[in-house]
């Protein structure tokens, strides 16, 4: 199957709940799913949580890259060097190289996925 343009993603398939604390210490329970005993309702409701965490990571990475630029931006009195914004975000030194280059075309209003 094709994978969808980008502005269709941005596309918010499923709320993502906060579960009740009683039920996150249960390690069977997961956004109430171990509920549903109809297999197509399931099947429903875990593609729309499967899209939603895609959704919500592929945006929790541009704006990791958007820290990153500014954060390595030559015009900020504290700048940090890509080795200091790796160490930090426990990523390698090139991939923080990257991530500064994918946040600064993302400023620009181009973005780009760093992979």
């Amino acid at each position: 199957m094709a994978e969808p343009e980008r502005t269709e993603r941005r596309l918010r398939p499923a709320p993502l709940l906060f579960e009740p604390s009683e039920s996150v210490a249960d390690p069977e329970h997961f956004f109430d799913l171990e509920s549903i005993e109809d297999p197509r309702e399931l099947l429903a409701r875990a593609i729309e949580l499967t899209l939603a965490f895609r959704a919500a990571q592929e945006r929790a990475v541009e704006f990791q890259a958007l820290a990153a630029a500014q954060l390595a931006d030559p015009r900020r009195f504290d700048r940090l060097s890509p080795a200091l914004i790796a160490e930090q975000a426990e990523w390698t030194e090139d991939y923080a190289r990257k991530m500064i280059e994918f946040g600064e075309t993302l400023q620009r209003g181009t973005g780009t996925d760093p992979a």
